[in-house]
């Protein structure tokens, strides 16, 4: 799946007319085909295409990778890093035939969009597997924001992605983050039980809201409190997975992430949040072997734990 959030120059526009601009080697039935079968929703929601854009929309392709790039026209990973150093995008922490983890650094995004089209974490693997003379079918499990770094889950083969994908809506993968949280948190061990919402349509900020929200519960352990900055080191277990949910339930206690540019605007500590994908564990789904992997805290968050 593919997410992009309408800009200011994107918007007021047929929504046919924009994924027409995304996908350009698409054939106008192929586009109606997937308006049809929601395989391409706005906001959510089924379209027919003459909706009109707004600055703020949500647009999501459930597509897989390769018809993905087949209809943008990309033809090799090749043309988006013929002068870049690929090898800075990868740092495999595990893999085998089936999956791949990598430890996603705090400046590059997940997928290649519109605003960041080389500097994507799916390229760089792309890339790397070229050189190696693999041919590989990324699909990605987990996903992380552009400003957290850390553990990032990819199938290898389409049979590994479909038995993760499962996995995933069973809740059979396990995400462990380490968030640096604004204030003294007093409690040791706790629970943050609240719904979250769209703040309202189209608008990417999430909010508490215990009349329409969906049902979130994050586990939280105190590992730390470092006066100098005035952060807590929390450790955050998810057990629902909704979009910005730690970032959210910080914000809710009062206690929001360092530098989160969306929920925490007035703290210009660090030059990106203070969120870290620490460790993912779960059950091989070819092998049935325990998979455990840890990211330990890169150095620009350890640095201001004083």
């Amino acid at each position: 799946m593919k997410e992009f959030v309408i800009g200011k120059n994107e918007a007021d526009q047929r929504f046919d007319k924009y994924i027409k601009k995304v996908l350009k080697e698409a054939p106008n039935s192929f586009i109606y085909k997937m308006l049809r079968k929601k395989n391409i929703t706005l906001n959510g929601k089924k379209s027919d295409g003459t909706d009109k854009t707004k600055e703020g929309d949500v647009v999501k392709f459930f597509l897989s990778d390769e018809t993905f790039d087949k209809m943008q026209g990309q033809k090799s990973a090749d043309l988006y890093f013929k002068d870049l150093d690929y090898s800075k995008f990868i740092d495999v922490i595990f893999e085998d035939d089936d999956i791949v983890i990598v430890n996603k650094s705090a400046d590059i995004t997940v997928h290649p969009s519109k605003k960041y089209f080389t500097n994507s974490l799916v390229n760089g693997l792309t890339y790397y597997y070229q050189n190696k003379n693999m041919d590989v079918k990324l699909h990605c499990i987990t996903r992380l924001d552009k400003e957290t770094s850390g553990c990032v889950l990819f199938a290898k083969n389409r049979i590994a992605a479909n038995c993760l994908s499962n996995m995933v809506k069973q809740k059979e993968i396990s995400k462990t983050y380490l968030s640096l949280a604004s204030g003294k948190v007093s409690k040791q061990h706790f629970l943050i039980s609240a719904p979250i919402s769209r703040i309202s349509k189209g608008n990417i900020l999430r909010c508490v809201d215990f009349q329409t929200g969906k049902e979130a519960l994050t586990e939280c352990f105190l590992l730390g409190y470092y006066p100098s900055n005035d952060i807590s080191l929390l450790k955050c277990l998810l057990h629902t997975g909704r979009t910005h949910q730690i970032r959210v339930h910080l914000q809710y206690i009062n206690h929001p992430i360092v530098s989160d540019s969306l929920y925490n605007k007035s703290c210009n500590l660090l030059l990106r949040q203070g969120l870290h994908c620490y460790n993912i564990r779960f059950i091989h789904p070819i092998s049935h072997q325990l998979i455990d992997v840890t990211s330990q805290l890169p150095a620009d968050l350890k640095q201001v734990l004083i």
